[in-house]
Order: C-alpha cells, then structure tokens, then sequence
C-alpha cells in the first residue's frame, strides 16, 4: 500500500510538516517494499487553493492513505472523491508514523478544518 505524508524535507529522517497544503514535499511511502520518494510540493508557494493542489499531487501518486496532522475542508473533499482515507499522525517523526500506520495504531483524521483561504498557516 503506498501513503502520503507531509514532510519538512525531502529525506526520511524528516519531521512531518503541520501544514498540509504548505508542506515543502510529500513523502510517498510503499508499505510493501519499503520503498521511500519524495515529491516537491508546487502548491506551497501558490495565492491560494495550496490545499486542492497539493491533494491532487497526492491523488497523481496512486496512494491509499494520506497520513497527516490536520487537513481543510477542500483537500479532503478531493481525498474523499478519490477513496484515499486520512489518518491523523502521532508526534513529528515520519519513521514512527509509518510504523504507527503499519501496526495500526493511527486513527482516521476526524476533525477536518474549513480551511485557511489565503490567510497565513494553510
């Protein structure tokens, strides 16, 4: 199973990044085989809709779950559409994450945001 997660920087032993849709690269992580890459984030830098953007950058990365500390309103509507399932991190670290997600220990991101549009944070 392939997964998402937002990271500060592109290696993995990166934190993960608080916001979503601002996150400077995507770490898109196969459950399988290990196997780590890292995606440059292009909506970072966007006016707005950073959000939409950057899910559809995930949903173009064929994964399964999106694993994240919050997400706004717009991306998970993109995110629902595309039957990828949000689940919410624990601490920073992006290795404890994946081995929380492996075991079953992360819990489906409950709590969606209406979004930031345009104001500093997204």
């Amino acid at each position: 199973m392939k997964i998402a997660i937002p990271a500060d920087d592109n290696n993995i032993d990166s934190t993960v990044c608080m916001s979503f849709g601002r996150t400077p690269f995507f770490l898109i992580y196969d459950t399988e085989t290990d196997k780590a890459e890292f995606l440059t984030n292009s909506a970072a830098s966007s006016q707005g809709g950073a959000g939409i953007k950057a899910a559809q950058t995930v949903v173009d990365a064929k994964v399964s779950a999106l694993l994240t500390p919050r997400c706004g309103q717009n991306a998970a509507d993109v995110f629902t559409a595309a039957n990828i399932a949000i689940y919410k991190t624990e601490g920073t670290s992006l290795k404890e994450n994946i081995t929380a997600f492996k075991e079953g220990r992360l819990a489906i991101l409950g709590e969606i945001h209406a979004g930031f549009h345009g104001k500093h944070g997204g």
